[in-house]
């Protein structure tokens, strides 16, 4: 028996097909279409502890944004880590144009996943909620860094990682005071953000959320959306604006763009960097224009 037809006993499900997800990276997510005509979600984290993260944080959130429900939830077994069965939200990953008023819905729910509290900096996990290095933001990215500098080392090219050692503590010196703690879904883009007639109606992905400062959940909408069409910036800040002040884009998008990056090099050597080539050389220029090679 193999991996979905496990999930799917296990759900007790009457399937009739099958269908892969595409843009999900690290999880296992497969649509199953059922023999009543409904549609739901089967999605197999990476590791257990991502599996109660994004549990916890869908019911944390059903009640504030348009996410999936969490129709039943298996603590897997030591094969499996798991699997959450999810709803079905009517939309399309909004991979395509977004003009003023699509980018000004995804600011406003934006800040409203920020104003949600979380009781300190840290993680949901198997054990309840995690705090990180003394509850201190600051102390966790810095932490968060140091761990990746040996694994990047074993991949950069010598003169790119000894100007990434050196950007670092200057960008990270002039960072504004964090705020938070609050919810920040940390891969917050387009394939996350389904649409429905130019509509927002639901926001994906949560097994990497946790609680932090807003200020390290705007780099990938930065890079992938604004970086793109600059005018959604503006409609974007002015939908957020609406629900709460944004941070100080300025300061924090050039560092944290660095520091996603940085991180990406060890995410792509620790999956594998071959089959992850074109994310790791995608992360690698960004490093390169952050220090200026």
């Amino acid at each position: 028996m193999n991996l979905v037809e496990t999930i799917i006993k296990r759900f007790n499900l009457n399937v009739l097909s099958i269908d892969n997800v595409p843009e999900s990276f690290s999880s296992q997510v497969y649509k199953l279409n059922l023999t009543n005509g409904e549609t739901l979600y089967a999605k197999i984290p990476y590791n257990r502890d991502k599996l109660y993260r994004e549990y916890r944080m869908l019911e944390l959130l059903r009640e504030v944004l348009p996410v999936p429900k969490v129709l039943d939830f298996w603590s897997g077994d030591d094969l499996i880590s798991g699997a959450l069965l999810l709803s079905e939200i009517k939309g399309i990953p909004c991979t395509g144009a977004i003009d003023d008023e699509l980018a000004f819905q995804i600011g406003v729910l934006h800040a409203k996943l920020h104003e949600v509290k979380m009781p300190g900096y840290g993680v949901e996990g198997l054990d309840g909620f995690q705090f990180f290095n003394q509850n201190n933001w600051r102390l966790y990215i810095r932490n968060s860094f140091e761990k990746f500098i040996e694994p990047c080392k074993e991949v950069l090219e010598r003169g790119l990682f000894e100007k990434c050692i050196n950007y670092f503590e200057g960008a990270f010196s002039v960072l504004p005071p964090p705020d938070g703690p609050c919810v920040v879904h940390m891969d917050f883009r387009q394939g996350n953000i389904l649409t429905n007639n130019n509509m927002v109606v639901g926001i994906i992905d949560f097994e990497s959320a946790r609680g932090g400062s807003s200020e390290i959940d705007f780099t990938k909408i930065n890079r992938y959306v604004w970086e793109v069409n600059p005018q959604s910036r503006i409609s974007y800040k002015e939908g957020y604006s609406t629900i709460r002040p944004p941070m100080d884009l300025e300061t924090i998008l050039p560092f944290y763009d660095f520091y996603d990056a940085f991180g990406a090099v060890v995410w792509c050597k620790n999956r594998g960097i071959e089959k992850n080539r074109a994310f790791l050389k995608e992360s690698i220029s960004v490093l390169q224009k952050s220090v200026g090679c």
